[in-house]
């Protein structure tokens, strides 16, 4: 299953558990981390409090934005989902060669996971049947939420302190923390002195099937509808009635003549992948819709480059906006 169509899975699925947010620092005795002899308490998103025997060395992820976060953070993953995947649509960090495929992300290998002596295993919410619960007979779980599109960017942080807690990296994650800050604020100066600086913007991604092309908006309440807006650009999507984000990763949908209600200096930025179809170099081509569209004629259409995953952490976010800075520079 390719990643655009399983993350619209993914996004269902988070909502039909309807899981409670994820435990954070605030003033909450027990997610704590001390030294590496004492045992670390974390409530995760269930509420469930899972207990460690220290700081977690050892450890699997079934979503690619943990895998992102741990080797932001220095830990290098033992076993992930889908290896070859992710390799393909998240190169904003480097994944070792020693690290254990554990299946696809929706339904990971409870055999595997159980024969690595693994020390916590981080999941999101959107594992299928009772995979947790399996998971749990061997080796302690942490569940995270998959996303907020009410609060994307604090949702990541929230993730991001979470497992930071569990692999006694606190230190770590502050300084992620200050070199994105640092990192958007010096973008946003640089954004503010081109002529695209407050342009609407329509990010999104497509695929076709049975010969109809759907479009997936990334809306303000997906995690680059937040980049962009911190970096002070408009949400073309505003325009173009009835796309809704879902609540989890706020993406929307649309079809090719929703495109035609988008504002006609719109700058329409895509991403696609060399492992995946992109549509708009091929099926689109000649699809007199599509051309007819004035930003289309006017050049302001623009593929992003493959490997940054919009549904990572602060790595992926910073390579988006780097990308962002080099298309308008």
């Amino acid at each position: 299953m390719k990643p655009t169509r399983t993350l619209l899975v993914a996004s269902a699925a988070a909502l039909a558990l309807a899981l409670s947010a994820c435990g954070t620092t605030e003033d909450d005795a027990d997610n704590s981390s001390s030294d590496s002899n004492e045992k670390i308490t974390i409530t995760d998103a269930r509420g469930e409090k899972v207990t460690l025997d220290g700081p977690a060395e050892k450890v699997a992820s079934t979503e690619w934005n943990t895998v992102e976060y741990l080797i932001s953070l220095g830990i290098q993953p033992t076993a992930v989902s889908d290896i070859k995947g992710f390799k393909a649509w998240d190169q904003s960090v480097e994944l070792d060669d020693s690290a254990t495929d554990i299946g696809t992300r929706g339904e990971p290998s409870i055999d595997t996971l159980a024969g690595l002596g693994l020390d916590v295993v981080f999941v999101t919410d959107t594992l299928a049947g009772d995979a947790i619960k399996q998971i749990e007979e061997t080796t302690p779980v942490i569940v995270m939420p998959g996303g907020d599109s009410s609060d994307p960017f604090g949702q990541m942080w929230k993730n991001v302190d979470l497992v930071a807690q569990a692999t006694g990296t606190e230190d770590e994650a502050a300084d992620l923390k200050k070199d994105f800050d640092d990192k958007i604020a010096e973008a946003k100066e640089t954004i503010a002195a081109t002529d695209a600086a407050g342009a609407p913007v329509a990010f999104n991604d497509a695929w076709e099937q049975g010969g109809a092309v759907s479009v997936r908006p990334y809306l303000e309440g997906s995690q680059i509808g937040a980049v962009l807006k911190e970096l002070g650009f408009e949400d073309a999507w505003t325009s173009v009635e009835g796309v809704e984000g879902d609540a989890v990763y706020g993406l929307g949908t649309t079809d090719i003549e929703g495109l035609t209600k988008l504002p006609a200096d719109t700058l329409y930025w895509y991403i696609a992948n060399d492992t995946d179809v992109d549509v708009y170099a091929g099926s689109l081509k000649d699809n007199k819709v599509w051309t007819s569209l004035p930003f289309v004629k006017a050049g302001n259409v623009e593929r992003f480059p493959d490997g940054i995953w919009m549904f990572g952490g602060p790595a992926s976010m910073l390579d988006f906006t780097d990308a962002v800075v080099k298309t308008v520079s």
